[in-house]
């Protein structure tokens, strides 16, 4: 991988929510030089494992605690990412960084997180005030890692101490630092002091990477002017790419019609998790989350809505049956919590736990993932209720759940069989709805256009 070079790039600036996979490739797919992934603290990082997702053709750090990505990235974009961690501890950011390092281009930290979770922590703006910690952070990583370190800072109450800080940070020897050009005080609302970037890139010798001028970006063109104002050596844009990521495209910007879509395809075909997907849509959306298609979007419950509303409801069907194939041809699963364990490690949970719980083999157990549209939405839980109580002399289900290896396994009794769903689940609530589930399908109360999606069901 050749050393990242920051000199007269575009950047996607690390966005909180925003700043993952999906919506960074399409940044550089539409003309981003280079992209921030969000911040993610140390603590949250130092706890995860490196794994090699055959399926998604990704490296996924997962969670050891409960189960869930916590960063993810693709070859398409490992020459060009830039990871920034969020820390107040030069030992935990080195690990964070020693861990990364061989899948990322480079490294940043967080100085400028005006946000009150992260200076409680003593993490991102929190710092400005300690230039003693920052040397300690920043030439500890500058000194252990094969990667360029940068970090990313706001203004002081003054030019003269924002300049002394800076001229600390040059002397750790990163290789570039970011200004956004507010105080911690400040916000969007308020004016974007390019001024003092233009100040402070003038006395640096490193990249100086104006940020904070969203408000006047609408355009590529308002990009470069941007960049001159200020002098810097390059330019970092949020919120103009939060809200249309074709902004990075030298040829003129793409109407929401076109942008929503690719971005939705590369949801697809990442796997990525409902909630962000939503939440990202309607940044994208601003104002016309009031129009019938955001108001579709705001209802949602689950991916296969978003999908449908732009239309790529075949193409997500068509994605889901290629992971599933790819599945069972690698024999690892892709649950639906997004992590990937080998299949024979939860085959011995799995029996670890049954021989447990079960003196005989009359438990019926179905693997079918959790995540698809069933009974038109209605929870498993909330269907086998109703098939209970609509039963003559039919006892309601009974629910038994299991901590196994930091995840859930449950079991659901009705007419006195138990059935069983063999995913595990990072929580008691959605073990139960996939046992649940499981009965459903053994009870043949799952609609049939939902059975045709899965050719692989065993029982």
């Amino acid at each position: 991988m050749s050393r990242l070079n920051y000199a007269d790039k575009i950047i996607l600036a690390p966005m909180v929510r925003m700043g993952t996979l999906p919506l960074r490739l399409l940044a550089l797919r539409y003309g981003a030089d280079i992209v921030y992934t969000e911040e993610i603290v140390d603590k949250k990082m130092v706890r995860t494992k490196r794994v090699v997702n055959e399926i998604l053709g990704t490296i996924d750090f997962i969670d050891e605690f409960d189960g869930s990505v916590v960063f993810r990235t693709c070859n398409e974009e490992s020459s060009r990412v830039v990871f920034q961690v969020g820390t107040s501890d030069a030992k935990l950011a080195l690990d964070v960084a020693k861990l990364v390092e061989k899948d990322v281009a480079g490294f940043d930290v967080n100085m400028g997180c005006p946000k009150e979770f992260s200076i409680k922590g003593g993490m991102g703006a929190a710092l400005l005030k300690q230039p003693e910690k920052i040397k300690d952070i920043l030439t500890n990583l500058v000194s252990n890692t094969s990667i360029p370190i940068t970090c990313k800072i706001r203004l002081l109450p003054t030019i003269e101490e924002t300049l002394s800080l800076a001229n600390v940070i040059q002397n750790c020897g990163v290789a570039a630092v970011a200004v956004h050009g507010r105080t911690k005080e400040e916000r969007p609302q308020h004016p974007n002091n390019n001024e003092a970037i233009k100040k402070i890139a003038e006395n640096l010798k490193i990249p100086v990477i104006a940020n904070g001028g969203s408000r006047e970006i609408e355009t590529y063109e308002h990009i470069l002017r941007f960049h001159k104002t200020t002098g810097a050596s390059s330019v970092m844009i949020a919120r103009a790419a939060q809200y249309n990521s074709s902004v990075f495209r030298s040829t003129g910007k793409l109407s929401l019609d076109e942008v929503i879509p690719e971005y939705l395809k590369l949801c697809i075909e990442y796997d990525n998790v409902f909630t962000n997907t939503k939440y990202c849509v309607q940044m994208m959306l601003r104002d016309l989350q009031e129009t019938p298609m955001g108001k579709r979007l705001l209802d949602s419950k689950i991916e296969e809505e978003i999908y449908q509303i732009w239309g790529l409801l075949d193409y997500y069907k068509e994605k889901r049956e290629e992971f599933m194939k790819q599945s069972l041809k690698l024999q690892v699963t892709l649950p639906s919590m997004g992590h990937l364990e080998p299949a024979n490690k939860r085959a011995k949970t799995e029996s670890t736990f049954f021989s447990r719980v079960c003196d005989d083999d009359e438990i019926i157990k179905v693997m079918i993932p959790l995540r698809k549209p069933y009974q038109k939405h209605i929870l498993p839980k909330t269907v086998l209720h109703e098939h209970a109580c609509k039963a003559q002399h039919s006892k309601l289900p009974v629910y038994h759940s299991e901590q196994v290896d930091k995840l859930f396994f449950s079991t659901v009794v009705v007419q006195g069989k138990r059935y069983a769903n063999r995913y595990l689940e990072k929580n008691k609530r959605s073990s139960e709805q996939a046992a649940a589930l499981a009965c459903l399908y053994a009870l043949n109360l799952l609609p049939a256009d939902v059975i045709d999606e899965f050719p692989q069901l065993t029982k």
